[in-house]
């Protein structure tokens, strides 16, 4: 008997040890953090019982967020576990693309990653822009932002909104023990911009650079200099949809080996002809995963 007992402690001490190791090297990776900001189709309008049923069914585990909607929700950099839902109360729980994205992602990661969201419906760049939402900007010209305080602190900036978010959540990380590394900024705008279609490029080209710039002072690592950005496109039968802007978009991608573009042309939307519907969202959420993966393949 005590020799039969050796034997199997034989057997599986190679598996404990195994299963030890793979513990130890989870926790010495960086926890991978998705950064998605934007617009109301980055935000979500698909009701949530229109979700996919494999999202429904499965639901997430390992995706944890933290939300913020400028004034309509102030973000304190902690995180929860995943589930749709919008600052607009009266809308009810809603998806976008990044609901499938972050679903794929789970499936292929196998563990917790974070996500720091930062959206707000029909909001514009371009100061020009009007009718952009409470008069507030993704705006990043420096002498703008020098006038203006944060949206979620109850001034116009969505930028300085969406970087002190980050700044939060990533402290909140620390504060936990919790090593990370920032893989992407997912955005998806520019429908708002339309009026203002031909200042476009210069404007997300600034913008890009002001986040990318607040990531390496906040963390000291200049790798974050080249964040890959992932952009989606717009459907082709988008009432707000500007050919300026997607020219914009592509040209940003030409110039910036990590500036992708992910075209949506042939994506459904809803009878607004402005929000992708069910499907639409999916199909880009799928076509957006497909490119982050190769990024954290990488």
């Amino acid at each position: 008997m005590y020799k039969r007992f050796i034997t199997i402690i034989i057997v599986l001490l190679p598996f404990a040890v195994h299963a030890q190791d793979r513990k130890k090297q989870d926790i010495l990776i960086p926890a991978n953090v998705i950064i998605t900001a934007g617009q109301s189709n980055a935000d979500g309008r698909v009701p949530v019982d229109e979700l996919p049923d494999y999202i429904k069914s499965s639901k997430y585990n390992n995706c944890m967020w933290s939300y913020g909607s400028g004034d309509f929700l102030r973000a304190d950099g902690s995180f929860s576990t995943f589930w749709p839902r919008v600052g607009r109360t009266a809308l009810g729980d809603r998806w976008g693309f990044d609901a499938v994205v972050y679903y794929l992602l789970e499936q292929h990661l196998q563990k917790p990653f974070y996500v720091i969201k930062e959206t707000m419906g029909g909001t514009a760049i371009d100061t020009l822009c009007t009718r952009s939402t409470h008069g507030k900007y993704w705006c990043a010209d420096s002498a703008w932002l020098s006038r203006n305080s944060s949206a979620s602190k109850g001034g116009k900036s969505l930028a300085k909104a969406l970087t002190e978010h980050i700044g939060l959540c990533l402290d909140s990380l620390v504060a936990q023990g919790v090593k990370y590394n920032i893989r992407a900024l997912l955005w998806h705008q520019g429908e708002s911009d339309k009026p203002q279609a031909g200042h476009y490029y210069d404007n997300l080209k600034t913008l890009v650079a002001y986040v990318r710039g607040y990531l390496v002072g906040k963390t000291g690592d200049e790798r974050y200099a080249q964040l890959p950005v992932i952009c989606g496109t717009y459907s082709k039968n988008s009432r707000d949809r500007s050919a300026e802007v997607v020219e914009a978009l592509y040209r940003l991608a030409e110039e910036d080996a990590n500036f992708h573009v992910v075209d949506i042309s042939d994506g459904t939307i809803q009878s607004d002809r402005l929000h992708f519907d069910a499907r639409g969202a999916e199909l880009l959420g799928q076509r957006v995963y497909d490119q982050l993966k190769e990024i954290i393949l990488k």
